[in-house]
């Protein structure tokens, strides 16, 4: 499949004004124009890139985190997974904050996307990765992560994203990812 890129659909930035440079956030507002000539300011966010991870095991189950997110002020299930630090290979970053979060050493890590979960405001690339198993090394050593590390059965997850309890976008294509990948999974 080819994939025009015509100059004549393409946003002209004028300029990028900084609002806030932190370690994990670059914050700018961008003054836009449209291929039409309308000229409008857009609010931007920069964020690290972050790796994802779905562990599944033997059983049809996947490894996630019930945890509490205070910006939506929800209790959500998670996949582990955190931002990549600088110089660090994406799927290190993968291997090492699984097993941080939740006491499991994730076996044979594979890339499956990457994924930009708010492409009109934000570049926010998230590696989502899948592993077929893994192995406990012991208590997560982060505590601050979760409430819970459990075993979800892969056939509940498209009833807890359809509930409100699965939100996080990458969470989400990850976990759609490896079911449309693993055949027919029947659903709860």
């Amino acid at each position: 499949m080819t994939e025009a890129q015509p100059e004549s659909s393409l946003w002209k930035i004028h300029d990028e004004r900084l609002v806030d440079d932190t370690r994990r956030a670059r914050v700018s507002i961008a003054s836009v124009e449209l291929p039409n000539g309308v000229t409008f300011e857009q609010w931007v966010l920069r964020l690290p890139k972050a790796s994802i991870v779905a562990v599944v095991d033997d059983q049809a189950r996947v490894l996630m985190l019930w945890r509490h997110r205070f910006i939506p002020d929800r209790w959500v299930w998670e996949l582990p997974g955190g931002y990549v630090d600088e110089n660090e290979p994406p799927e290190v970053t993968a291997a090492r904050e699984v097993e941080e979060e939740t006491g499991w050493r994730p076996e044979g890590l594979k890339l499956l996307a990457a994924v930009q979960p708010m492409v009109g405001t934000a570049d926010a690339e998230n590696l989502l990765f899948a592993s077929e198993g893994a192995t406990y090394t012991g208590s997560p050593a982060d505590i601050n992560e979760a409430a819970r590390v459990e075993w979800v059965p892969l056939s509940s997850v498209l009833g807890l994203i359809a509930e409100g309890k699965i939100i996080g976008a990458a969470s989400v294509a990850a976990l759609c990812h490896v079911l449309a990948t693993r055949g027919s999974v029947a659903v709860e």
